[in-house]
C-alpha cells in the first residue's frame, strides 16, 4: 500500500456568510491511496472545516502525514486503521472504497453514478443583507427549486420574517418547501418565541436552533417547537455508538443532518441512520462545503440509500476553482454524467 496527500485552497465565488463566520476561501486536502498488488488506487477528500469540530488543530497536517505513513506500511486494506479525526476518516474511507470498487471516482457505485437516476437537492440561500437574500431567493425560484434552505440568524430577525412572508405570498407550501438553518443563532431564552413567529410560514424544519451541547434545553425545544427540529452541529464529535444512542434518546429531534466529513465518516453516518431509525427520526445528508471530490462521494453514498427527501448537495457551484467533474446540477436535481471527465488541477503531492 502507498499513500500521499496534497493541500488545496478552494475560492468562493461570493462570500459565504453564516451566523458563525464569513468565508472567502476553504482549505482542504486530498489523499491518494494505492494498492500495488491489485494495481488500483483511490482518492478522497480530507475536508477539514476550520472553526468547526475537533479536527481544527494546529497539528492537523502532521496527523495527515502520519496517516499516510501508516497506510504505506500496510500490506493490505484490512491492515489500515481508521484515523481518529473525522475528516481524515471521510477521506480515507472514500479512497479505500474507490480501491474496492475498482474506480477511484466511483467509491459507492449505483444507478446514480451510471447516470440512470438523479438526486433531489435543496437550493441554499446564504445570509446577506435583506436585498441580497431577496435576490438569491428569486434566483433559486427562477432556477426551479421546489425546496429551499435559508440561513438565518445573521440579520435583523424582523427582516428575516419579512423575507419569509415575501416567499410565502408567492409560493404555497405545496409549491415550495422551506427549510431554515439557524446554526445555533438562537438562545434557550428566545428560541421558542422565535420559533412561534417562524411557524406561521409553514416551515418544513429548522436546523440547530441553539448551540450544541445543551441537551436538556434542546430536548425541551424539540418537544415544544411548532416547527420540526433537525440536529446538525450537535452530531459533530459524537463518534461512539453508545453516545449516539444517548444523544438521540435524550433530545429526540424530528430529524438529523448527516455531514459525513464532520460526523465521523461514512461508517459513522451509517450508524447514525441505524440509531435514528430505531427512534423514528428522519435524516438527510448535506455537504460541508467540500469540493466535487467529497461531494461526489457523499452523493454516491446517498444514492445507495432508500430516501427521496431533497438532500443538501447543491454546493458544487460555490467555487471558482472547483475540481472539474461529471457532476451536473440541473434545476433542483444532481446528476452524474458517465461520459464526463474528472480533471484534477496541478497538485503538490506529499508523503
Amino acid at each position: 500500500m502507498r499513500a500521499e496527500y496534497a493541500p488545496y485552497t478552494l475560492l468562493f465565488k461570493n462570500k459565504a456568510v453564516t451566523s458563525r463566520d464569513t468565508l472567502t476561501e476553504r482549505h482542504t486536502y486530498y489523499i491518494r491511496v494505492w494498492d500495488d498488488a491489485e494495481e488500483r488506487f483511490g482518492i478522497g477528500e480530507c475536508a477539514l472545516f476550520r472553526g468547526l469540530g475537533d479536527d481544527d488543530r494546529p497539528d492537523y497536517e502532521d496527523i495527515l502525514k502520519e496517516t499516510c505513513r501508516h497506510i504505506s506500511k500496510a500490506t493490505s486494506i484490512d491492515e489500515i486503521d481508521v484515523p481518529p479525526l473525522t475528516s481524515l476518516r471521510f477521506g480515507v474511507e472514500t479512497a479505500i472504497a474507490g480501491i474496492v470498487s475498482g474506480d477511484p471516482f466511483h467509491p459507492y457505485p449505483s444507478i446514480w453514478s451510471e447516470g440512470r437516476s438523479e438526486i433531489a437537492i435543496n437550493g441554499l440561500i446564504w445570509m446577506g443583507s435583506a436585498e441580497e437574500m431577496l435576490s438569491r431567493i428569486d434566483e433559486k425560484l427562477h432556477d426551479g427549486f421546489r425546496c429551499v434552505k435559508l440561513k438565518i440568524g445573521g440579520i435583523d430577525f424582523d427582516e428575516e420574517l419579512r423575507l419569509l412572508s415575501y416567499i410565502r405570498n408567492r409560493f404555497t407550501p405545496d409549491m415550495l418547501e422551506l427549510r431554515l438553518d439557524a446554526n445555533g443563532a438562537f438562545t434557550p431564552a428566545n428560541a421558542m418565541s422565535r420559533l412561534e413567529k417562524l411557524s406561521q410560514y409553514a416551515i418544513h424544519s429548522i436546523e440547530q436552533p441553539i448551540r450544541q451541547q445543551q441537551w436538556e434545553e434542546m430536548a425541551r425545544i424539540c418537544r415544544e417547537s411548532p416547527i420540526p427540529v433537525a440536529l446538525d452541529e450537535e452530531l459533530i464529535g459524537c463518534m461512539d455508538h453508545r453516545r449516539k444512542e444517548e444523544l438521540l434518546a435524550s433530545i429526540r429531534p424530528q430529524y438529523i443532518i448527516l455531514k459525513p466529513s464532520l460526523c465521523g465518516g461514512f461508517r459513522s453516518a451509517d450508524e447514525w441512520i441505524d440509531v435514528a431509525r430505531k427512534h423514528d427520526i428522519g435524516w438527510w445528508a448535506t455537504s460541508a462545503l467540500e469540493s466535487d471530490i467529497g461531494l461526489n462521494a457523499i452523493a454516491q453514498w446517498v444514492s445507495t440509500k432508500d430516501t427521496t427527501m431533497p438532500q443538501g448537495l447543491g454546493t458544487g457551484k460555490l467555487y471558482t476553482n472547483n475540481i472539474h467533474s461529471p457532476l451536473m446540477q440541473v434545476r433542483d436535481v444532481l446528476r452524474y454524467n458517465p461520459e464526463g471527465k474528472w480533471i484534477l488541477p496541478q497538485l503538490r503531492w506529499r508523503s
